[in-house]
């Protein structure tokens, strides 16, 4: 991947390999802020731009999901040591967190933390396993990392290896107490599987108030039905294409 310059907010972006990244990040802040999964002003996505994953761009502290642009996009060095120092400086639980799950996990080019509605009221549940009972939630069968170690606000270095150590090769981590962390190779995939598992957290949730019996698939139907998601990639590709051509003619301003 080409060298990648800072730049300031609202300047073209010049880089045509970051430049992909740097859209297709940009394009799933503004989509999952119309979709209302955003939170104020916090949550954070980034993707990685070096192959040891200690470069990686992503959102400044303080930017709304809904007008975030491409030059907004921070580029962060793991081993700047400063870099918490500056009057920018990223916000701390993320930079602790991404800077080391980048560095640790090679499939974690792009992570994606939210705290959904759905999502997050299942991490709030004592038991956070998501039951196979539609095709959506069946996506993730066998297929979620689940924290129960929720300590606070993520402040060190060792939080990020915490979380690390227990994600794994998984693509999902349910963080009992707090929300949701996507890992993937791209920057679609992970776009893809948070807003399905999003989806399939809603299901769950809403099955279960209404207090009935849940319909829950045997274990080789869930599990195959697991194995057909993991091979259909090009839906998240598709996904991402339409999102960022509804976002090139409604909001083209994200692309600056």
């Amino acid at each position: 991947m080409n060298k990648v310059t800072e730049l300031t907010r609202g300047k073209p972006v010049k880089n045509p390999d970051v430049d992909t990244l740097r859209l297709d990040l940009t394009a799933s802040f503004r989509w999952f802020a119309r979709l209302g999964m955003h939170e104020s002003v916090a949550n954070h996505f980034s993707v990685a731009t070096s192959e040891d994953g200690k470069q990686f761009l992503m959102n400044p502290r303080g930017i709304h999901f809904a007008r975030i642009r491409a030059s907004d996009l921070q580029l962060l060095d793991a081993d700047d040591a400063e870099a918490m120092n500056r009057p920018d400086a990223p916000d701390p639980t993320a930079w602790f967190i991404h800077s080391r799950i980048h560095q640790r996990l090679p499939h974690a080019r792009c992570l994606m933390h939210l705290h959904p509605r759905y999502a997050t009221a299942l991490a709030a549940l004592a038991d956070s396993t998501m039951l196979p009972i539609d095709q959506n939630t069946m996506r993730f069968y066998d297929r979620v990392a689940i924290d129960d170690g929720f300590g606070g606000m993520a402040l060190s270095d060792n939080e990020g290896d915490r979380l690390a150590a227990i994600l794994g090769d998984r693509k999902v981590l349910l963080m009992g107490n707090h929300g949701v962390l996507v890992a993937a190779p791209t920057v679609a995939e992970a776009f893809d599987t948070m807003y399905y598992f999003e989806r399939a957290a809603e299901t769950q949730i809403l099955a279960l108030s209404t207090g009935r019996p849940l319909r829950i698939a045997a274990h080789e139907v869930a599990r195959q039905t697991a194995e057909d998601w993991d091979n259909y990639g090009q839906l998240s590709i598709d996904h991402m294409a339409e999102v960022r051509a509804i976002l090139d003619r409604e909001e083209p301003e994200y692309r600056q």
